[in-house]
């Protein structure tokens, strides 16, 4: 990047505000005249579907940016919570028109993010509706393995998820008892082994197979980019 790029980038990170673990930052249909960068931490995203259960549909990591689409709707359609003791950097909304008007490379390396992730969560649920459940427990661990690594995170083959087995559950349409069931096939067939919170991951390969998981962050095609200022 360049150095008006990166002082562009830099702007959006001025303030700072600690988010509790458990604190809803920003409630379903709320309504906000700020965007949000995370600076440390993990939030998730979630919705309260009508007979009160949660569906999880993004987990936010150092780097995120989120809130964008109260620019479109001008309410959150989601809320997010703190899943850890985090960090958040809000900035007004006005900075992303300024952002698009003079660099436009890195309003284009947004639209960018935005396609990865909605590939991602795409991926995810069509898992919800074609996998098994054993699948779709070894797909959410590599997908947040791959998040955390694309955050900086220092991760290799074991980290630690920092979630509990019911909002994994939630983030892929099983209950907690059934997540747990699931892990223990994963460890007991030598493709993961769990220690104190972590996870291990032990086959590579094999894990792979498994949850048919596709780096999204791998293979980008980006030479359209327009130049940087």
């Amino acid at each position: 990047m360049t150095q008006a790029e990166r002082a562009a980038l830099s702007r959006l990170e001025i303030r700072t505000r600690p988010v509790r673990r458990g604190t809803v930052l920003m409630d379903e249909q709320a309504r906000s005249e700020e965007l949000f960068v995370v600076r440390q931490g993990m939030l998730m995203c979630y919705v309260l579907l009508d007979d009160g259960s949660r569906q999880i549909v993004r987990f936010l990591f150092p780097g995120d940016l989120f809130a964008l689409s109260t620019l479109v709707y001008g309410r959150s359609p989601d809320a997010v919570v703190a899943v850890t003791n985090s960090v958040v950097c809000p900035f007004d909304r006005s900075m992303i028109a300024a952002l698009a008007v003079e660099h436009p490379r890195l309003m284009s390396l947004i639209l960018v993010l935005n396609q990865i992730e909605r590939v991602v969560t795409t991926d995810r649920l069509a898992g919800l509706g074609r996998t098994s459940a054993r699948v779709r427990v070894a797909a959410l661990l590599l997908s947040l393995r791959g998040q955390m690594r694309q955050a900086g995170l220092d991760v290799g083959a074991s980290f630690a998820p920092g979630l509990t087995q019911e909002e994994m559950g939630d983030a892929i349409g099983l209950t907690a008892v059934h997540v747990n069931r699931m892990l223990r096939q994963l460890e007991d067939d030598g493709l993961i082994q769990r220690e104190g919170g972590h996870v291990h991951v032990l086959d590579e390969a094999g894990l792979t197979r498994e949850a048919g998981h596709v780096d999204r962050f791998d293979g980008l095609d980006l030479n359209w980019l327009p130049p940087g200022r």
